[in-house]
This record gives structure tokens, sequence and C-alpha cells, in this order.
């Protein structure tokens, strides 16, 4: 057994961190420990990714410290044992539920949002009473340092460890008894790792990715539409799992969406966005070289250009694109954003429902009747209704995929409840033991048990 699963098995054992009290002395500490490194966390973020200082702190220190107030303020209702009504039959018997955590958790966080995606899986983790361990990714090294000596500082390795290295650790760690794995990457990896899992039957999340469609209707306000569905993209560098892929958009509204997009392009980013410095990176040359590929078969409706010397690309427009276009066989994963025009919404249904069901999906309509068509008709994990990205940051809101997308969720009560079960218990009195269920029967028991069970 991996040495700190061993520690972490006999700190679980113990019980110690199954004490409410315990639990939120962890998530105070973890809550100070982020409003005193957040400097240095902005930094290494800036330095591993190209990120802001304002897009770190509006994406992933702030929905963190939102997300430890929020299991803070609610931890001591979800983990309380719930009663459940027993059949009169079998009285004097009475029946409860118990929340109990599953032990020692492993959570594989990726590169794009390496504080959020390392630290929030955490709070539901240590809010639900696990140790845990987590791996995170090797393309943020200067973030993962600062992870490593936060985490260390405050927690026990026996309790709370940091792991990094590449892919070869992840592996092994998927061959090590965990009592559940929580993973956020791409399905390719996914499938891996639920793979892994099965052999060992351990209980698995998946938060993963696709497509996330953009459907724009005749009666949408295109400028705002544009507006949000630029933001979407624009944050990190569109790096991020429900970053908007592609819009359908109605026929009659498509110039106007690529004008109003291109605006909002320039309002938020200026005439240069390669050398924008609020403009997040792409990660590395392979991924720049990756977009480069996915625009040759596409028409540039605006945007386009990239610079291997600051690792830019700017927010484009593709248009030519058809379902079968190579853009539309993964998950982008960049600033690019196909546009294909739609007749009605039975066009845009029919596209949506002919790929992989999507992490996310964004309507935007001012017609009723359409959206609550659209939500109803549609398979995705969440979304939005006339914004993009911003149902990540509601705590209560469940967030996961369907199928290809993600198995399971997490935030709030979903991110505590991955990381429980449910023991359900039965008691029975010893002062009185009714024989009607006992051999032999008799004549009498015969008739009661007709009775009972009509």
């Amino acid at each position: 057994m991996f040495p700190i699963l061993e520690k972490q098995r006999r700190r679980f054992q113990s019980q110690a961190t199954l004490d409410l009290g315990f639990r939120k002395r962890a998530l105070h500490s973890l809550q100070d420990a982020l409003r005193e490194w957040t400097p240095q966390l902005c930094a290494a973020l800036q330095a591993d990714l190209g990120k802001s200082e304002d897009e770190a702190r509006l994406t992933e220190i702030g929905m963190l410290q939102r997300s430890i107030r929020h299991a803070l303020r609610h931890m001591r209702s979800w983990s309380r044992t719930r009663w459940v009504h027993t059949p009169a039959t079998f009285f004097p018997a009475f029946s409860r539920v118990r929340v109990e955590p599953y032990g020692c958790a492993l959570i594989i966080s990726p590169w794009n949002y390496p504080v959020l995606l390392a630290l929030d899986p955490l709070v539901s983790a240590l809010a639900a009473g696990n140790t845990a361990v987590l791996k995170l990714s090797e393309y943020t090294p200067r973030t993962n340092k600062l992870l490593a000596q936060m985490i260390a500082e405050r927690f026990s390795e026996d309790y709370v460890a940091v792991l990094q290295g590449g892919p070869e650790i992840a592996r092994q760690l998927l061959h090590e008894p965990f009592d559940c794995i929580f993973f956020t990457g791409s399905p390719a990896i996914g499938r891996e790792v639920m793979h892994a899992a099965a052999e060992r039957l351990i209980p698995v999340t998946l938060e993963l990715g696709g497509k996330s469609p953009c459907i724009v209707d005749a009666t949408a306000n295109v400028k705002l539409a544009a507006r949000r569905i630029a933001f979407g993209k624009i944050i990190n560098a569109g790096q991020t799992c429900v970053a908007p892929d592609y819009v359908l958009v109605a026929r009659e509204k498509k110039d106007a969406f690529v004008q109003a997009f291109a605006d909002e392009v320039k309002r938020m980013l200026g005439d240069d966005p390669l050398h924008n410095p609020d403009y997040a990176r792409i990660i590395s040359q392979e991924h720049m070289a990756r977009l480069g590929a996915l625009m040759k078969d596409a028409r540039v409706l605006c945007g386009g250009r990239g610079s291997m010397d600051t690792m830019r690309v700017e927010p484009t427009l593709l248009g030519g694109v058809t379902q079968l276009s190579p853009i539309m066989r993964e998950e982008i994963f960049g600033p690019l954003l196909p546009v294909i025009e739609i007749k009605d919404l039975d066009e845009a249904e029919s596209i949506v429902r002919g790929l992989p069901k999507p992490l996310a999906c964004y309507i935007f309509s001012s017609s009723l009747r359409n959206r609550r068509r659209l939500l109803r008709s549609l398979p995705f994990g969440g979304g939005c209704v006339n914004d993009t990205l911003l149902h990540l940051g509601v705590p209560g809101l469940p967030f996961g995929g369907i199928g290809p997308s993600g198995i399971g969720a997490y935030h709030g009560k979903a991110g505590f409840d991955a990381f429980s079960y449910r023991k359900s218990v039965l008691t029975n009195t010893t002062l009185l033991d009714i024989p009607l269920r006992y051999l032999p029967l008799t004549n009498l028991k015969r008739k009661i048990i007709r009775m009972i069970t009509k």
C-alpha cells in the first residue's frame, strides 16, 4: 500500500475525522490559509497560465471561499441522521439512515483551474469526514508548489496530502485501494480512471467535458447574447470545461451576432488581444498547434490570429462548419467558436442530440415557450438561460455531467454526497418479540399473514 494512504487509513480508522467540530475546524483552517496565500497563488496562476489577478480571484479564489462558507453553514444538516418510516408490521422496530464518509479519498485535478478544481472537491471531502490525497497536474508547477506548501502548513499528511508528478504517478495511485476517487479532466483519461476503479469496485465521480452548445434563437437579444458568450469564451482563453463550444444561431440573426461578438471582443480585450495582460495564455505549444489545426478547415469570421511568442489566440468565430467538421468532433478547449446557422429549433435539437451529451448548455431566448421546450428536450449536465458559466458559481446547484460528460456531481450538498454513503439501520427492541414471523406456521399465523399482505 502507498505509504501516505496507509497513514491516512490509520487516521481515518481512529475516527478523529468523524467529529463535526473537527471537520468545521479543518474547513476554517483551509479558509484562513486561502486568505493568507491569495497574493502568492494569484502570482503563481499568472506565471503558469497568464491569468490576471482579477480573473484568478473571480474564477478560483472567490468561488472556493464561497464553497467553504456554504459547507460550513449547511454541513450539520447534511450529516444529520434521517428517520425513515417503518411498516407497522415491523413494530416495534424503527429505521434510520446514517450519513458516513467513504474513508480515504483520491482527488485528481486538472491544470486549467489548478486551485479551484483541486480544493473545491477537497472542501466536500473534508466536510463529509474523509481524509484526502490530492494529485495535481504537472502543467502548473508554480501553483502546485504553493498549494503543497499551503496544505502542509495547515494539515498533517495523514489527513490531507498533496502529490505532484506526471501521469505515471496518477496511474500508480489509481491502483491503490482508495475508498473513493474524484477525477476532473478529459473523457479519454476519465475512461482510464473508471476502468481502474471498476477493477477494485471503488466508487468514482468523473467531471469531464464535451461540446457545450449555445443556442441563440430568433427572439434572442443578440447584442447581450454575444457579450455573454464572448465572456464565456474569453475567461481562461476558453480553457474551461463548460466554455461555449459552438453556437447555433437563427439564420436571420447570424450576421448581427458575428458583428456583435467582434465588437464585444474588442471592447473587452482591445485592438490587440494577443498582448493583453488580462487575457490568459494557452497552456502549451502542443495545444497551440492543435488549435491551429482545428481552424484549417473553417472560415474565419472574426479574430483568427495567434502568437507562439505570447502563447495566445484571439477569440475567433468560425464559419463554414458542419456537424462532420473536425472541430465538431472534439472539445475545443480554447478560444475558437464555430457558428452554425439554424432555421428553427427542430434543427437545433437535432444537432445537439447528434453529439455526445454535453456538460453544459446555454439557451438565449426571449420566448418562455422556446426556453421551456429546449430545457425539457435537451440532455445536459447544467447550464444557463440567457447567460454562460455563472451556474458554476452557485454552491447550491449540483455541478456534473451526463454520460460522456461526466458521472456524478458536486458543489454544495451534491459534493458532500459524492464523498459519503448512506448506512441504513433498522433497530429493534429486545423487550418484545412477536412470534408471527417464526416457523412453524400455524393456521392462525397464515390467516394473519394473508390479512396484512393484501
